[in-house]
C-alpha cells in the first residue's frame, strides 16, 4: 500500500482542483441552499457526490474509454447533458420578484428524493466529468494499481465531493447567509438560470461545431 501513496496524493490533488472550481454542480447546491432548506440541500449534494460513483464505474469497466474515443456516443452524452442543464435553467429563469424564498413552506420544499436525483443527475450527465474520470483512471492512475485500491480512489473521491458540497451547502444555509441573498433572491435564480443555460448552450456549440473529446483533459475545466 504504501508504494501507491504518491499516485493517492496526486489522484486527490487533481479531484481538489477540479470539485473547487465553479460548474453546474456548484451552480445546483447553490440555488438549493438558498432556496430549499437545509435538509434538502444536502440531499442534492449528496446525490452529486453519488454521481461520482457512476464516473469511476464506467471508467473500471473501460466503457468510458470507449465513449471517449466515439464522437457519436460522446456527442450524445454532450446533447443530453445540455438539454437536462437548459430544464434546469427556464426553471431558473421563470423565477419572479417575491417569488424565490427558502422553502420552509410546503408548496415550495421539494420531496427529498427529488432533491438528491437533483444532483446526481446533474453531475452524472457532466460530459466533460466523463473526460476527467477516464483520464485520470488512463493517465494518473497506473494501469498496475490493485482494482481494489482504483475502487477505493473512486470511493474517496465520491466521499469528498460530497462533503465539499455539503459544506457548501451549509455555509449559504447559515441565516444571516440567507438573510443577505433574500432580498434579491429571483435575481440570483435567474443569474443561476443564465449561467447554466450558458453552460448547456457551450456543450451544444461543442457539439454542431464537431469538436472530438480532448484525449487529457487534466481537470473538469467547467467545474
Amino acid at each position: 500500500m504504501q508504494n501507491y501513496w504518491a499516485e493517492f496524493l496526486t489522484v486527490a490533488l487533481v479531484h481538489l482542483l477540479a470539485v473547487a472550481s465553479p460548474g453546474p454542480d456548484f451552480a445546483v447546491i447553490l440555488r438549493q441552499a438558498l432556496c430549499q432548506s437545509r435538509r434538502n440541500a444536502l440531499l442534492t449534494a449528496a446525490g452529486v457526490g453519488a454521481g461520482i460513483l457512476v464516473h469511476v464505474t464506467y471508467s473500471l469497466l473501460g466503457i468510458g474509454l470507449l465513449i471517449q474515443q466515439s464522437l457519436l456516443l460522446f456527442n450524445i452524452l454532450k446533447v443530453v447533458g445540455a438539454l437536462y442543464l437548459s430544464w434546469i435553467a427556464i426553471q431558473c429563469l421563470r423565477a419572479r420578484a417575491g417569488g424565490v424564498q427558502v422553502a420552509a413552506e410546503p408548496a415550495l420544499a421539494q420531496r427529498g428524493l427529488a432533491a438528491f436525483r437533483l444532483g446526481f443527475l446533474t453531475n452524472t450527465l457532466n460530459p466533460k466529468a466523463t473526460l476527467f474520470f477516464v483520464s485520470l483512471f488512463s493517465i494518473v492512475i497506473s494501469p498496475g494499481t490493485p482494482v481494489a485500491l482504483q475502487t477505493a480512489y473512486g470511493v474517496y473521491m465520491a466521499l469528498a465531493t460530497g462533503l465539499w458540497f455539503a459544506l457548501v451547502a451549509t455555509f449559504f444555509t447559515l441565516p444571516r447567509v440567507r438573510r443577505g441573498f433574500n432580498r434579491f433572491g429571483h435575481w440570483l435564480d435567474r443569474l443561476m438560470g443564465g449561467v447554466l443555460l450558458l453552460l448547456a448552450g457551450q456543450l451544444l456549440f461543442s457539439t454542431v461545431s464537431g469538436s472530438e473529446p480532448p484525449s487529457a483533459p487534466s481537470q473538469y475545466t467547467d467545474r
